[in-house]
């Protein structure tokens, strides 16, 4: 049986197009399929547009997973987090990158590109891609947000007053 590459979609503003072609052909080199929704000049352009579309892209199951690029990953990120069951991350190192994989099911990473360089970002960008939802009680904090997006405050009542959750941080060891 033969494994199915996962889809990435990739999208920045003027500032992250400085970074993105590298880190494009190192995700090609890791074995995943890729494409670029721009932009594709140095021309000065605004992020949410970029943001916004990699982010509808992955929600609509067009692509597995999104990476966006900016000057700081901060503003790609908000937009793209408007978009209806994105969870983007801002990371810049690659223990929080990690962990927005396994605890929040992050299916978006944004970095800025005058914040790492190319080989940080490689390492981030690996460390997210390899890294696995893990679940149990990360799931129910996962739907917690979900309801929180919808606007369902008696869903997320009904989550937080499951059985399963006590009201207290669980501890568990995180040299993952």
């Amino acid at each position: 049986m033969t494994k199915k590459k996962l889809r990435i979609a990739f999208g920045s503003d003027h500032v992250g197009l400085e970074l993105k072609p590298t880190i494009i052909e190192y995700v090609k080199s890791l074995g995943y399929e890729v494409h670029d929704f721009g932009p594709f000049s140095d021309e000065r352009t605004d992020y949410p547009i970029y943001g916004k579309k990699v982010a509808e892209e992955v929600a609509n199951g067009n692509y597995d997973l999104g990476i966006l690029m900016c000057g700081t990953g901060v503003g790609i990120s908000l937009a793209a987090n408007k978009v209806k069951g994105i969870r983007a991350c801002v990371c810049s190192d690659c223990y929080s990158a990690k962990l927005s994989r396994m605890h929040n099911n992050t299916n978006i990473l944004a970095f800025g590109s005058r914040v790492v360089g190319s080989e940080l970002a490689k390492m981030i960008v690996k460390n997210w891609l390899e890294a696995k939802f893990i679940g149990g009680r990360h799931q129910r904090r996962v739907d917690e947000l979900a309801a929180i997006e919808a606007g369902d405050d008696k869903e997320f009542e009904t989550i937080r007053n499951s059985k399963d959750y006590d009201g207290k941080e669980q501890f568990e060891d995180q040299s993952v």
